[in-house]
């Protein structure tokens, strides 16, 4: 007897879209075709589409620390009623995760509590690069994370002699929050107070294309790998590009889908982040970015705080939006209005993090694999609302948008999880397993 049968749709299965049933036992995808066996559970898929699990590489959970604003669970639930299968949980919570006692304790508070898979980035910090070395097989551990300009939480890494320490002793992928330390302090002459519309003045172009210059150069003394995140500038997208193999960069839908100066105008201390919403000519760089291949992943950044603290005056306000929810309702609404195609977006969101990061049994729908699947339908219409919003914090950026293309359900080793927005069954995400 199977556990599951999905019928009646089209999956997507080596680049294209297929007419084709799977069917999934004990948590494994058993077979793709035509199925006769009888399922403890059929999901009809008429007029949608199985896409692989959607992974979203970069959330911030709160988790120890600030769960007021989020945690574990209520993140977990946020990424599953998006229709993500798996996420890499970032180490800037208090206590930092930058030492293996803490790393424990993540894993500890994520067993059963967590609906989605996870892993967890361990946090770099100047005391920490001797221990860098031995994280290759630490299980749940996607990659280290390193902060070279200030951001949220107190991990950070500005000195160039611990930066290149950090790179000759990591043994994963460095994932890297890239702004010039140096910069943003002398730049803090230029933030206006109560005026949010200063933050990309601040945080200015210069500050985030002269770190991520020495992050490529630090990385390439040692042949390491450097996944750049969140990129923001044209700049830093047509430096990137000439240097593929192993450096690697992140796009956010925020910074794709929103620009300056109205988003400012309309969000306010909302459309706050690091680095920031630039003006449309980073936007449109960005895209030509994603249109020719030349990003690797879209990750959310999901960093959800809570209204009463984004209310307060600039630049007192906290930098960061909730996003995990969001990510592939706003990538699919890009999708049917054409600025890329499905294949693009199945690159970003499975089968690229797959790649840079090594993960197991992830990211293709494939006979073996797990059976983790996105199922959408490109056809669907939904009106982002901030009281449908999982997370913690109550509120989206997109809230009130329209979008055309949505994860309606969400199978996570072979057992569906949400269903037309709603969670069901319960939290057996498990650590993701890497190469």
């Amino acid at each position: 007897m199977l556990d599951l049968i999905i019928k009646n749709g089209q999956c997507y299965i080596n680049g294209k879209l297929e007419d084709k049933d799977i069917a999934v036992k004990d948590g494994k995808i058993f077979k793709i075709g035509q199925i006769s066996e009888e399922a403890k559970e059929v999901y009809d898929a008429k007029n949608k589409i199985t896409l692989p699990g959607c992974i979203d590489t970069q959330t911030h959970f709160r988790e120890p620390g600030s769960t007021d604003t989020e945690d574990l669970n209520s993140g977990s639930r946020a990424a599953v009623a998006g229709g993500i299968t798996a996420v890499f949980e970032m180490p800037n919570t208090n206590p930092p995760t930058s030492n293996l006692k803490e790393f424990q304790r993540k894993l500890d508070l994520a067993k059963n509590r967590m609906y989605c898979n996870y892993a967890f980035y361990f946090g770099a910090t100047a005391g920490n690069v001797n221990q860098l070395a031995e994280l290759k097989n630490l299980e749940g551990c996607c990659g280290i994370k390193l902060f070279v300009g200030s951001s949220t939480g107190n991990l950070l890494v500005a000195l160039e002699e611990d930066i290149d320490k950090v790179f000759q002793n990591s043994s994963k992928v460095v994932a890297v929050h890239s702004e010039d330390e140096e910069i943003l302090n002398k730049n803090k002459k230029l933030i206006k107070n109560g005026d949010v519309r200063s933050h990309p003045i601040w945080r200015s172009e210069e500050c985030a294309i002269s770190s991520t210059r020495r992050i490529v150069r630090l990385a390439k003394k040692y042949n390491k790998k450097a996944h750049v995140l969140h990129i923001t500038t044209k700049q830093e997208v047509d430096f990137l590009s000439q240097h593929k193999g192993n450096i690697t960069f992140e796009i956010t839908p925020q910074h794709l889908t929103i620009y300056a100066p109205d988003c400012y105008e309309k969000l306010g201390t909302y459309a706050q982040m690091n680095p920031p919403i630039r003006d449309k000519s980073h936007y449109d760089r960005l895209w030509y970015a994603v249109k020719n291949n030349l990003n690797d992943t879209i990750g959310s950044d999901h960093a959800p705080h809570l209204k009463a603290n984004k209310d307060k005056s600039y630049p007192n306000s906290p930098s960061g939006m909730p996003g995990v929810q969001t990510l592939m309702p706003v990538m699919l609404n890009h999708v049917n209005d054409g600025k890329l195609s499905l294949n693009q977006l199945i690159n970003l969101v499975c089968e690229n993090p797959i790649k840079i990061f090594s993960i197991k049994n992830k990211g293709y729908i494939k006979e073996g694999f797990d059976a983790d699947f996105t199922i959408v339908d490109m056809n669907k219409k939904i009106i982002i609302k901030n009281e449908n919003i999982e997370s913690k914090c109550g509120w989206s950026p997109f809230n009130g948008y329209e979008f055309k293309g949505t994860p309606v359900a969400t199978i996570i080793d072979g057992k569906i999880k949400m269903k037309n927005g709603k969670i069901i069954g319960e939290a057996e995400g498990k650590p993701l397993e890497f190469d």
